[in-house]
């Protein structure tokens, strides 16, 4: 059944707020109006329709596609055509092509597919993937819009996709730095609440790189241009904090020889960084919270009322809940931060990510010769847990490469508790995860006995138990486990 169109009257919502009208179409967040129906005129009205669908895709200035429900580049913006390498049609190729270079859909090759997902809820899908571009892998929010007939049925979609220039899944400059799954899953919640106003709370341990998401996320915002001020909280005295961030005014205490502006002044129009807002005392949380609420303060020693414009961004790595619960939080202040709460996930869940942050990590050292790590060197890097997550694996690096003095990084090198711990989680990268996500495809029964090796290893309870866990008798498994007792042996 063909799509009967009018006219073309469309409204296009783009990301830095613009808004342009080219006519009516699609009833949509991003692209609004209606679709209205007509006797078909043209001998082939379903190339009329791609062709004025591709005067839509000219209007984004992000790359744009227009698809059929089998995947097939039908037309391609200006945008598209440049970063990807294609002609207006797409030079016959699928968006899987395009994109990944696969050859069989994203869902097939075991990546989360917003067309599949679209075309089974009728509505609006996003997903953050990476893309290789003509300028290598970046990574990319997928928007898909499905377009409907007169009988209701898809016809088309049009896929909109959003480079994050403050991430990258290769080694690069700066910028955020992993293409593993917990590191896209976090980027996709980035990419979500950067364009907004609303308050975000970083979660997840020390070393994780909170403040450097917190920049992402300005970075990525309608304020970047203006200022980013980071505010560690766990140095700030309850003396010192109503002063440092809300300023003071000539003679307000002993010592305050001059007026001096806060960080909430310093922060007007852009993002306050609250690093380690759990330290926050809690005689000075209910100051934070009036500012939030009312978004005005006074300097101390002041009268004047001054009215607080920021982005707000914090972080920490304690258990707010628990410290509600305990009475060490306010409640209130707890709920007024946690709008759009991230997961920063430790260095551990994303294993696969170690070499990628190796290679970046080597070249942001200062030093005078970037630092070479052997395979071997990698493989026991990979395997350690890092309580200290990207900190310590930044640490781990330029002390190996002092030790190197110029030469390849070997296992040497690293500190006697990385290799102690290299040699416990044993198998590929990251341990278990590497098992279940390895970097290539292994033998299966070389995964079994690193697995068998990890249970062992890992299981509270006695051999009966951890057999009859494992599915098989005990027998099997004393039998086994000798055998791998045998394997370690050889290498002695």
């Amino acid at each position: 059944m063909p799509l009967n169109i009018t006219r073309l009257n469309v409204s296009i919502g783009q990301r830095d707020g613009d808004v342009t009208s080219i006519g009516s179409a699609f009833l949509d967040p991003l692209v609004r109006g209606e679709v209205t129906s007509i006797t078909k005129k043209a001998p082939e009205p379903q190339d009329t329709h791609v062709e004025t669908l591709r005067q839509v895709l000219e209007v984004f200035r992000e790359p744009a596609i227009l698809l059929s429900p089998d995947y097939r580049i039908l037309a391609a913006n200006g945008a598209y055509q440049r970063v990807y390498g294609t002609d207006r049609d797409g030079s016959g190729r699928t968006c899987f092509e395009a994109s990944h270079g696969f050859r069989r859909p994203c869902d097939e090759a075991g990546e989360s597919c917003p067309l599949r997902a679209a075309l089974g809820s009728g509505h609006r899908e996003r997903v953050l993937h990476v893309h290789h571009t003509e300028a290598g892998r970046e990574h990319v929010d997928v928007e898909l819009l499905p377009i409907r007939g007169e009988g209701g049925e898809i016809r088309y979609l049009i896929e909109r996709l959003h480079h994050m220039p403050v991430s990258t899944p290769q080694a690069g400059s700066g910028g955020l730095v992993g293409r593993s799954k917990a590191f896209n899953a976090m980027l996709g919640l980035i990419s979500r609440v950067a364009p907004s106003n609303a308050s975000a709370l970083l979660l997840g341990e020390s070393g994780t790189g909170k403040e450097l998401i917190a920049r992402a996320i300005h970075e990525a915002s309608p304020r970047q241009q203006l200022p980013f001020v980071p505010v560690e909280c766990s140095g700030l005295t309850e003396t010192l904090f109503e002063s440092e961030l809300f300023g003071h005014e000539r003679g307000a205490f002993t010592g305050a020889t001059s007026a001096k502006a806060g960080l909430v002044e310093a922060a007007a129009g852009g993002t306050l960084f609250l690093d380690e807002v759990g330290d926050i005392p809690l005689s000075q949380q209910v100051k934070l919270l009036r500012l939030l609420e009312t978004h005005a303060y006074r300097r101390v020693g002041g009268v004047e009322s001054r009215r607080a414009d920021f982005r707000l961004v914090c972080a920490t790595h304690r258990d707010l809940e628990s410290m509600v619960r305990a009475g060490d939080f306010r409640e209130d202040l707890y709920y007024r931060i946690n709008t759009f709460p991230i997961e920063v996930p430790p260095l551990r869940e994303r294993p696969e990510d170690i070499p990628l942050l190796v290679e970046a990590l080597s070249e942001r050292l200062d030093l005078a010769v970037p630092p070479r790590l052997e395979d071997e060197a990698l493989k026991i890097l990979g395997q350690y847990p890092f309580p200290g997550n990207v900190r310590e694996l930044r640490n781990i690096l330029e002390r190996a490469a002092l030790l190197a003095d110029g030469e390849a990084i070997r296992p040497e090198h690293l500190p006697d508790r990385v290799r102690e711990g290299g040699r416990a989680g044993g198998g590929e990268a990251g341990g278990l995860d590497g098992l279940l996500h390895p970097q290539s495809l292994r033998p299966l029964e070389e995964i079994e006995r690193e697995y068998l090796r990890h249970a062992a290893a890992v299981y509270p309870g006695d051999r009966r138990a951890l057999a009859k866990t494992l599915g098989i008798s005990e027998r099997s498994l004393y039998r086994r486990l000798r055998q791998l007792e045998g394997e370690g042996g050889e290498g002695h």
